[in-house]
């Protein structure tokens, strides 16, 4: 296995993990963070919630890690948009990050509210704020990650390192997916309604389609140096 092809299988591998750490994450939290009432729920809970968290832990980290993967590759096509891309992922995966502390917040109020006699109001509202910006957290760094995966999946689409029909693909879904994230920054929707779920389906499994083509077909073997004014590589032979 040459070199690319090991970064293709890392970055398919990490998109796997990525994913399926998200999808495990969101079905073990489930309903927990709604009604009013939702810490004392946690707090029947907690080793649900915090496995959760784990989880949401597992997805921040791997998501990252993916547009790593694909740096060295995609530096070789569009170095400042492969760049961006890093960036705007590592962004992603922050605020992932800082949702999954919010998890873990949840559960040490669901603690203080669990052995309080006095000032339920108060720890209700603390949780009820946790609760908040956790969830924005969580569409800040979706967010990012629409911007950072148009990002190589514009290099993809025009290098050809991967079928244009799947690239096209990937760009539709951010699309999709990015609407869903600005109407629940906007409020026209709530956070994992039906809504925003469907609109989130065709870049869940373009990714999932593109991580098995990366781990079974590898990036296309021509290596360009630059993308020529018609959006195509220009090849050049690998260094030897």
């Amino acid at each position: 296995m040459n070199t690319r092809n090991r970064h293709a299988t890392t970055a398919g591998v990490l998109f796997i993990t990525a994913t399926t750490a998200s999808l495990v994450a969101t079905a073990l939290l489930g309903s927990h963070l709604e009604g009013s009432d939702f810490l004392s729920g946690i707090a029947q809970q907690q080793d649900q919630i915090l496995t959760a968290a784990l989880f949401q832990l597992v997805a921040a980290f791997t998501s990252a890690a993916i547009a790593i993967a694909l740096w060295p590759v995609l530096r070789h096509y569009a170095a400042g948009m492969a760049l961006g891309a890093v960036g705007f992922r590592l962004i992603e995966g922050t605020f992932y990050a800082v949702s999954a502390v919010g998890t873990l917040v949840l559960v040490a109020l669901s603690d203080h509210l669990a052995v309080s006699g006095t000032a339920v109001t108060g720890i209700q509202a603390s949780g009820e704020l946790a609760r908040d910006l956790r969830e924005g957290a969580a569409v800040a760094g979706v967010l990012a990650f629409y911007i950072g995966a148009s990002l190589y999946y514009v290099i993809f689409y025009r290098s050809r390192l991967i079928p244009r029909w799947l690239s096209l693909w990937g760009l539709a879904g951010t699309t999709l997916g990015a609407i869903g994230a600005l109407l629940v920054l906007f409020r026209a929707i709530e956070t994992m309604s039906s809504g925003q779920v469907a609109l989130n389906v065709p870049i869940g499994v373009q990714e999932l389609v593109l991580a098995v083509w990366l781990i079974w077909k590898g990036f296309h073997p021509t290596m360009p140096s630059a993308i020529d004014a018609d959006g195509d590589a220009a090849p050049v032979r690998e260094p030897v």
